[in-house]
């Protein structure tokens, strides 16, 4: 059995992230979306609030779960014996950075290899930073969250301004 690891931010949760949980879920066994620390980023939701969402997003996926970490991933896909970890690729500015952590991870853990999945030519250009600015500037996200996640995103969006 193939066990894969998608981790990410996912704050808040794309269509891009959704298409990527989708196509992971075609090639593994099991996809776990892991939503993990990053020490550079702080968060409009909770690691917890995270994982309700995708949770909610990817019900209808019976071989995807959701979790969340603090520590590393390499450590964390050691922790669950993971094969794969499955990383998507917006643009060539995105290649440079995964690349040095599918390098990193690697040498804490050389069980797991790194794949990349490109996005589609219609979520290229999506990411978590664009659908807060957007929304906190009053513009339509629909397009560009989950149906599932939308209320909440807004919620919280338009709380912060």
């Amino acid at each position: 059995m193939k066990t894969a690891v998608y981790p990410g931010s996912f704050d808040p949760v794309t269509n891009g992230h959704m298409e990527i949980i989708h196509r992971a879920a075609a090639l593994f066994d099991r996809v776990v979306v892991l939503v993990a620390a990053n020490a550079t980023k702080s968060g409009f939701f909770s690691a917890g609030e995270r994982v309700e969402l995708l949770e909610l997003c990817t019900r209808d996926l019976p071989n995807v779960s959701v979790d969340s970490t603090g520590g590393l991933v390499a450590h964390y896909t050691s922790e669950i014996a993971a094969d794969v970890i499955v990383k998507g690729l917006r643009a060539m500015t995105d290649f440079e950075f995964e690349f040095q952590q599918a390098l990193v991870n690697r040498e804490l853990n050389p069980r797991a290899e790194t794949i990349f999945l490109p996005a589609s030519g219609t979520s290229m250009y999506l990411s978590s930073g664009m659908v807060r600015q957007v929304c906190v500037l009053g513009g339509d996200i629909g397009a560009f969250v989950p149906k599932e996640a939308l209320p909440r995103i807004i919620e919280r969006m338009q709380a912060n301004k």
